[in-house]
This record gives structure tokens, sequence and C-alpha cells, in this order.
């Protein structure tokens, strides 16, 4: 559309899952590299530091309707610039939850959530459906445990001073609020804990057919589910904090636009100008929008996610943005294969000792994964 448009050729070259940075390495070495690229945590802002062009009062920042998005090195350069975020929280079936005899406006903390949940469970036979659908630990559904779920403990841990940069240990000293809603999860759902190591259940398929009335996930399923539950909504993580009332969704992301500071002015105000087309053109904006959920731009479309929408009505209303705090786990695979391995051992046998091995991989895992990367 934009060469179309201005007869600028825009070339987008794709990595393979897994394979970004690998891929963004080579093709910088060659002759023509890339002038727009992500930059999408901490740990990335370091690596390409050199490469990246201070954002600062350039005419895309300009389009920002937030800077929450934004990532900064340590001198404070801006490095990069969200292009769209998520949210991620429990998704819940109103329909279900009401024939159960409920209202999910009557869910506003944990003791709430827990009460619907558990009657759901326990008359699950009954009504023909249960609470949450299946909790698999396998490599395609546990990063919503260890990776998301597990932002609670890390975004309380914060205590309200938003962590710029991977702090090098933790407390641990909300793990006890992660168990509350990780046992309601797996101990009220379609499949029983012992049974979640090797995965096989389709949690998706669970929640659109009507199986189960909640489902641990985020933004990016709506458009999966809105043909068979047109109505779904998005809770917080509920956890038994106090005030948690006035929580809201998880909010973030790793799809940040950066410029190449190496590339040459004339290709980086091109490169610029396309950015600002992306976001304020009707119809370009909307084609993203639509793929993308919401973009944090003020003349970008409006989102038709209803998760999305759901994440800004809560901050609408006061609520606080639970921060992904997760993005900063460090040497985050070895990190998260340590939690699948002792959540798999406290999955099988519920027992206070395997709990403990699980506190000790949130925390000292932690640790040790820090020294890893950092020395």
């Amino acid at each position: 559309m934009y060469t179309a448009e201005t007869g600028v050729p825009v070339k987008v070259v794709t990595a393979s899952a897994g394979t970004y940075n690998q891929q963004l390495t080579a093709e910088m070495d060659k002759a023509a590299p890339p002038t727009l690229f992500v930059i999408g945590n901490t740990a990335a802002a370091r690596d390409w530091a050199d490469y990246a062009l201070d954002l600062t009062g350039t005419p895309i920042e300009a389009e920002l309707n937030t800077d929450a998005y934004n990532i900064y090195d340590e001198s404070g350069k801006l490095v990069s610039i969200g292009y769209c975020y998520e949210c991620y929280g429990i998704i819940v079936n109103p329909t279900l939850v009401e024939k159960a005899g409920h209202k999910v406006e009557d869910i506003k903390d944990f003791e709430s959530l827990k009460t619907v949940v558990e009657d759901i469970h326990a008359r699950a036979a009954e009504l023909g459906f249960d609470a949450f659908t299946s909790c698999d630990m396998d490599s395609s559904s546990s990063w919503r445990f260890t990776g998301h779920m597990a932002n609670l403990e890390y975004y309380y841990e914060q205590e309200g001073k938003t962590w710029t940069e991977c702090p090098p240990e933790l407390t641990g000293k909300y793990m006890e609020n992660f168990k509350n809603l990780y046992d309601l999860a797996i101990n009220n759902s379609l499949t029983a804990p012992t049974a979640l190591a090797n995965g096989g259940h389709d949690a998706s398929e669970e929640f659109r057919s009507g199986k189960a009335a909640f489902q641990v996930q985020g933004s990016w399923e709506y458009e999966g589910l809105k043909e068979q539950v047109p109505n779904a909504v998005m809770i917080p993580y509920y956890c038994g904090v106090e005030g948690e009332e006035k929580a809201g969704l998880n909010c973030g992301t790793e799809n940040c636009w950066a410029v190449n500071a190496k590339a040459s002015a004339e290709d980086q105000q091109a490169t610029m100008d396309f950015m600002v087309w992306c976001v304020t053109n009707p119809e370009a904006s909307r084609k993203l929008v639509d793929s993308f959920g919401v973009m944090p731009y003020k003349s970008a479309a409006e989102s038709t996610n209803t998760f999305l929408a759901n994440a800004n009505q809560y901050a609408a209303d006061g609520c606080y943005v639970m921060n992904w705090a997760t993005n900063f786990q460090p040497n985050v695979d070895e990190y998260r294969a340590t939690l699948v391995s002792a959540l798999n051992a406290y999955n099988a046998d519920q027992s206070d000792a395997n709990w403990e091995t699980v506190k000790t991989a949130f925390v000292q895992g932690w640790a040790v994964q820090y020294k890893a990367v950092n020395g």
C-alpha cells in the first residue's frame, strides 16, 4: 500500500520463530542493513544501543498517546517505541458463569473468584462444563504460567517502583499469592493436575466450545474465539493481594520499533515517514490494528478487540495496570525450564516440600540465571 501511494519501495524480512536476534545480526552485516527493526526489552536495548537512533522529539514519538511502552537505555536515550501492545489475564465466558448462578460483575477479588470457580468445579457434571480450561505444562502452554501468571509475583514485588532493569535477586514476598491463583486454576480444571506434564489438551478449543468458563490467556485469543464466545471478557489476576479490587490487566509489549542509527540521514527520514504513515493513515492503521489488536497512537484506528477494551476500561476506572515485569526474567529459557520442572513435581504431589521447590526455582533460580548472564 505504501509503495503504491508514494513510490517508495519497502522490503520486509521476517525471521522464523525464536530466531529474530540471529537473523537481525546477520542482516545488519549486509551491505544494505535494515533501517527499521525491533528492540523489545532492556537486554536488547543494551545489545543494540549503538544501532538505535534516539527517537526523542521525532515525528513518530509525537504521534504516541502514551509512553508506557517505550524503551530507554541506561543513558536515558529513547531507543525504541511500542507499535502495539497486548494484555493478559483471565478470560471469562459470562454465559456459563450465569448458567451456574453467578455474575462476572460479582468477581472483584480473589475470594469472590474462588467462590465462583470452586462452585462451578464442584457442579461440573451437573452443569455440563467446568471452571478452568486445562493448564498443561508442555512447551505449547507452560508459558501461560511460568511467563504470564508468574508476572503477578514480579509485579507486586516491585512495590510500586517499576523496574527499569533486571534486579539481581527476588524476595519471593508474593509467592503465596501466585500459589493462590495457580492452585485455583489447576485444581478446578477439566484436567487433573497429575495429567498436566505431557500436555496434549487444547485449552483454546475447550474454551471456545463451552467446556470451561475460565481460561488463563491473552488478548491475542480474541480473534479465534469471538465467533463462538462473542461476549467473552477478561478479568485481572486476582490472587489475594490487599487492594486488588483496583487491579487492572497485565499490559505490555515486546513489539517496539527502533530506527538504525547507522543508516544514512536520507534512509532514516524515509523510514520515519513510513512509520508515521502506518499510524496515521486511516486505511493502513485499520489493517494494522485489526492484525495487532491495538496501537498506542493518537490517530490510529480504534481497536475492535474486547479484551483490549477491557484493559482500557479498567485503566479509565482508575485501576492500576500490571506492567510486564516478567520481561525481565534472566536467561529466560533456562529460568522457565526450571520453573516447569518444579511445577510438574508440585502438580504430581501438592506437598509443602514440593511447593518449597517451586519457591526455590522462582527466587534462587532468578539469582542463579542473573549471575549466568551478568557474571
